[in-house]
């Protein structure tokens, strides 16, 4: 519901604090204008005639500490304006909507006539005789700005989210793998260490020059066997480590989708073609109820 300056009573309530800080700001610099004329009373007004030089000197020195007393206070005012702006269009950006400014509006003579009786009615206790009432130009974000973000940064979260997925079905299919390799080389290994045995025990000891040549060659195999196995085991635990951070990143990707399509949502529910078509829709079921109702009191009783 819009307030006396045409906003809602929470940015009023912003408003009107703001107002009195510049109040106080606005005291403080009259307080230290009002000193500058003090300081020169004290320190060059001590005698009863002054030529005129004199005069236009102690002008001239008076002239140039207001001016920049004055000056000071107008540049402090004006960066604390920008902070103020910087300040709403910091949150704007947060909601990914661009901010419009009209400094035409600016050198209104009315709206300003306005503000000012708003404040005196706001500060002073007196009432005013004419309420002002704030009839200005609507400065709405871009058109569609902030919807159709929302839907690229749905559409976004879905690619990156197919993605995700694509690639956590490619790690379980290499992590698989891995974990088949490793098996197989674990059977291949003890086959060998089997047949290795088995061989020792069949040979006759005239044959243990070349007996121990099999075993060297027996014992490189399983060297070269046990260092596959190991980094096939590697392999598995760096996939396994892949495919859970993946899927964390899944499960991020997922809720943050579900976050925004519910701020999409909310955003429709507030506009005004959701509130119409509600209210529409909240007319023809009862005018619905109403013709079953009737339609009942013509229906013969069974």
């Amino acid at each position: 519901m819009a307030s006396a300056l045409g906003v809602s009573d929470h940015h009023q309530e912003s408003l009107v604090n703001y107002m009195r800080f510049n109040r106080y700001k606005r005291n403080q610099n009259l307080r230290g204008v009002e000193g500058c004329f003090q300081d020169l009373k004290d320190s060059r007004l001590t005698e009863d005639t002054f030529t005129a030089d004199e005069v236009v000197e102690m002008l001239d020195g008076l002239e140039a500490v207001v001016r920049g007393e004055v000056e000071s206070e107008l540049i402090n005012t004006a960066h604390t304006n920008v902070l103020l702006l910087r300040q709403l269009f910091q949150q704007a950006e947060k909601w990914h909507l661009k901010l419009m400014a009209d400094i035409s509006e600016l050198e209104n003579r009315e709206l300003i006539e306005m503000i000012a009786d708003f404040e005196e009615s706001q500060f002073s206790g007196k009432s005013v005789t004419s309420k002002p009432t704030f009839e200005m130009k609507r400065l709405d974000p871009m058109a569609g700005e902030g919807e159709q973000l929302l839907h690229a940064e749905i559409a976004r979260l879905n690619e990156e989210n197919n993605k995700l997925k694509e690639r956590l079905k490619m790690v379980e299919t290499q992590a698989t793998g891995a974990l088949a390799d490793r098996s197989r080389l674990q059977v291949d290994l003890h086959n060998t260490q089997d047949e290795l045995g088995n061989m020792k025990s069949r040979q006759p000891m005239k044959n243990t020059s070349g007996l121990s040549d099999l075993e060297h060659q027996m014992s490189t195999v399983k060297s070269e066997m046990e260092k596959n196995l190991k980094l096939s085991s590697q392999k598995a635990d760096g996939l396994e480590g892949d495919l859970t951070q993946t899927k964390h990143k899944l499960l991020e990707m997922k809720a943050q989708l579900e976050m925004t399509e519910k701020e999409l949502e909310k955003k429709f529910s507030q506009t005004g073609a959701y509130k119409n078509l509600k209210s529409m829709l909240s007319k023809k079921n009862d005018q619905l109820k109403d013709l079953r109702s009737r339609l009942r009191q013509y229906e013969p009783d069974n």
